[in-house]
């Protein structure tokens, strides 16, 4: 059976944010719809503030966490700002829920999981039905990580530094390979 929720763990830094918007960068040259959220670091003279929340398909964006956010759940030197990932990124899963032929989800990790309406978007994500490109904290322990793992229609893929370039092209293909074989049961 095709495997739809395509999950990417690994040890920080490796590149699995990059390799996820690989995959949708090729899919969106296939013409597919992707939207959902990325999380990317934020660097100010080398030194990393914050991390920044995008919404793929109309490019709002906002702060998960920053050093010098004043409320929130703490996550190292890190504040959660609960706000901007309840309106971008949660916003966002869901939006691709509704009008996108892929959902990417980056990440579900130890920031993101503070949000219950993020929560409910990868819950949402994942019973879709729809094809979901993620990226998994590699050491995150949570019922809904847990539950996304276990879910059977989840294949989890480490990346490492030695397939990381060549891993988004398994990923692109399985991808496709579920996306031409629902467009043909239609």
């Amino acid at each position: 059976m095709l495997k739809r929720v395509l999950l990417l763990t690994g040890s920080p830094g490796v590149g699995k944010t990059t390799l996820l918007l690989k995959v949708v960068d090729a899919l969106k040259t296939k013409g597919y719809r992707v939207g959902g959220m990325v999380s990317r670091e934020v660097r100010v003279g080398g030194t990393r503030i914050g991390f920044e929340v995008l919404d793929l398909a109309s490019s709002k964006r906002g702060w998960l966490a920053h050093v010098n956010q004043k409320t929130g759940p703490q996550v190292g030197k890190y504040r959660v700002n609960l706000a901007d990932l309840d309106s971008v990124g949660a916003e966002a899963i869901l939006k691709a829920v509704k009008e996108c032929d892929v959902v990417a989800i980056d990440e579900i990790g130890p920031m993101e999981l503070f949000s219950e309406k993020f929560r409910k978007a990868v819950q949402e994500a994942v019973k879709s039905g729809k094809i979901v490109v993620g990226v998994v904290h590699w050491k995150a322990r949570d019922k809904l990580v847990e539950a996304v793992k276990a879910h059977p229609d989840t294949e989890i893929f480490t990346v490492t530094f030695e397939n990381r370039d060549k891993l988004h092209q398994k990923i692109v293909d399985k991808a496709l390979q579920f996306l031409m074989e629902t467009a043909n049961k239609r």
